[in-house]
């Protein structure tokens, strides 16, 4: 299935990022990536975005576990038809899979990408996965469903 293969290609991405940003930038150190616009930062984050939750990664590991297991289901069951709707649930997976690694073998979550233009938090290619997926997924239901998910004989218009 072409969706698992560009899930699993972007976890070894988010992977093979965080690995070479542990080996290469001491922790709390900066490289310049794009000047003025983005530098790479080693940070580590216990919680969820903006560090939420920081105090209860277990709980964040088992949400990741769980939507993992439930995107993969419904990519497996083909719950959206269309392929945007399907890669916007591969993005989904991809980062959750990712974070969750971290989570399940460090303890916390390695985030890089600092943007400078702006004060925003420190995050990675699996998060990046994570809000373009639902993003995605939003635009999908929002202007697709109907198209190419809603059967013929699907009555649930509530002024019927």
């Amino acid at each position: 299935m072409i969706y698992a293969a560009i899930a699993a290609a972007l976890v070894v991405a988010d992977q093979i990022v965080k690995y070479l940003v542990m080996t290469n930038i001491p922790l709390g150190g900066h490289v310049p990536f794009i000047p003025c616009i983005l530098e790479l930062t080693y940070v580590t984050n216990t919680g969820a975005a903006f560090s939420i939750f920081s105090e209860h990664t277990w709980i964040l590991a088992l949400v990741s576990l769980v939507m993992s297991a439930l995107l993969a289901l419904a990519l497996w069951k083909s719950f959206f038809h269309h392929p945007f709707g399907k890669l916007a649930l591969t993005l989904l997976l991809a980062g959750a899979v990712g974070n969750l690694i971290d989570r399940a073998l460090r303890g916390f979550v390695v985030d890089m990408f600092n943007v400078l233009f702006m004060h925003f938090a420190v995050f990675n290619v699996a998060d990046i996965c994570v809000v373009t997926g639902g993003i995605a997924a939003g635009i999908y239901y929002l202007f697709l469903w109907d198209k190419y998910e809603r059967k013929p004989d699907d009555n649930t218009d509530p002024d019927h």
